[in-house]
């Protein structure tokens, strides 16, 4: 008998590995990498541009606001699942507002590039706009492709994979921007980046477009739109269609989404809310903090851009493997509580002298955390959204976990400036409370209602 148990074990995680080398997991490595790249060129690179040039921390903390427009996708999402691009869309409907978004991305980066943060600051922070508004569209897309073109089982998989391509586009515009700066000029650096963005085009171009799956169910739903314009052939066709299209693409996907979970679903959006609160806040400041610090640029690329970004994507593989293997909610306790505990690492760091063996000591244990509770909370996110509304539920999601992070974030650099490094790591520790709470609530929901149905 043990040795039965000993042969499902091993074929259990054979059959966990070999999901990684499926071609549309394998997409999501550079889907991943186009989705990762402008991020930190608007956040953390940003940051260290700023603050090279002479900005003010608390001017820093208020520029991180640009990348709040991530946390409001969900507003114009509803458009990516349901307007067609004229041209483009003979790519299909995913890949054509990928396509879009993509060229966007470029666009702006060359014109931040064009830019210079001590006399036109203004026009910089414009095209960070831009680079968000449009990178932010790509993860719509991306997001909505991803779940589209995979089976649940799967999505622990390609969130993990996702998370290495987006990671290995961090790297290249965390470490590989401050290594061109360094040597070359920022300006120089951010073109580079602009070009670094084709690999999501190539990509864009070459997978297929999936197809949409909607249940029965949801159908019958969508017989309000079919009730609205009924009960209004009085007014002029050109608003009944608008008011039914509005139903249908931005009224439907919330409604389905409370119907389905009931009075839990306020709890879910909160957890949602707060679970990345105690990460993102510390890294708007992790740059500046490096730099006060005294390391040097190349220091911060060879640690915390490179070395802590392979722990961050060997925790995303180990997330993604724990989730097929536990489930994802015991995953995204562990990853709760490691990521508020390596951030008072930070703390201690803040203390020390400015040595490289604990700067990779302490990016080493955040980054392995970080990986993990990407990979698990991608999962969890993409097992909530219903495929008729794919893109617009997720979007709501994913902006949600980043909307209250973002804002609070944007006050790092005054409490910076109030309180010390020390106060802040450690406050930004605390702000992982909540949803260690949070996640052990629902799993004990989950269990109430598991014994219920037995």
């Amino acid at each position: 008998m043990t040795d039965i148990a000993n042969n499902k074990i091993e074929s259990g995680w054979k059959e966990s590995l070999g999901v990684y080398l499926q071609p549309r997991v394998v997409a999501m490595l550079f889907l991943g990498f186009s989705a990762g790249l402008p991020l930190l060129l608007v956040f953390g690179t940003l940051s260290a541009w700023l603050r090279e040039s002479g900005i003010d921390r608390s001017t820093i903390g208020h520029v991180s606001w640009v990348a709040i427009l991530y946390a409001f996708k969900f507003v114009w999402a509803p458009l990516v699942d349901r307007v067609s691009i004229p041209i483009v869309s003979q790519l299909g409907h995913r890949r054509s507002w990928m396509l879009l978004a993509q060229i966007g991305v470029i666009v702006a980066l060359l014109l931040m590039g064009l830019s210079d943060p001590g006399t036109h600051l203004a026009v910089l922070v414009t095209a960070a706009l831009l680079v968000a508004f449009c990178s932010a569209t790509q993860d719509i897309s991306i997001d909505a492709w991803r779940i589209e073109a995979a089976v649940v089982e799967w999505q622990g998989a390609m969130a993990a994979t996702y998370q290495i391509g987006y990671r290995l586009g961090m790297i290249v515009a965390g470490a590989g921007a401050l290594y061109l700066a360094e040597f070359y000029s920022w300006s120089f650096a951010y073109t580079c980046m602009a070009f670094c963005m084709l690999v999501g085009v190539i990509t864009t171009l070459c997978i297929f477009e999936p197809e949409r799956r909607v249940s029965e169910d949801t159908w019958l739903k969508e017989e309000r739109v079919v009730r609205f314009l009924a009960r209004n052939e009085h007014i002029p066709d050109a608003l009944r269609n608008a008011g039914a299209w509005f139903i249908g693409a931005v009224v439907c996907p919330f409604t389905d989404f409370f119907a389905r979970n009931g009075q839990v679903a306020l709890l879910i959006l909160l957890f949602i809310g707060v679970f990345r609160l105690s990460d993102i806040t510390m890294g708007v400041m992790a740059n500046p903090f490096y730099i006060d610090m005294g390391y040097t640029k190349s220091d911060i690329a060879s640690v915390t851009k490179v070395f802590g970004l392979i722990m961050t994507m060997l925790g995303a593989v180990l997330g993604g493997l724990l989730v097929a293997r536990f489930g994802v909610l015991r995953i995204l306790l562990l990853s709760a509580v490691l990521v508020a505990v390596t951030n008072l690492t930070f703390a201690w760091l803040a203390n020390q002298a400015a040595e490289l063996q604990y700067l990779a000591l302490v990016v080493s244990a955040d980054n392995l955390s970080g990986g993990m509770a990407g990979s698990a909370f991608i999962a969890y996110l993409s097992g909530l959204t219903n495929r008729a509304y794919t893109a617009t539920q997720y979007a709501l999601f994913s902006s949600l976990m980043l909307l209250p992070a973002k804002f609070l974030g944007g006050f790092s650099g005054d409490i910076v400036d109030a309180e010390g490094y020390v106060f802040f790591f450690t406050y930004a520790a605390c702000l992982g409370v909540p949803a260690i709470l949070l996640v052990l609530y629902l799993m004990h929901r989950k269990q109430q209602l598991v014994a219920e149905a037995g």
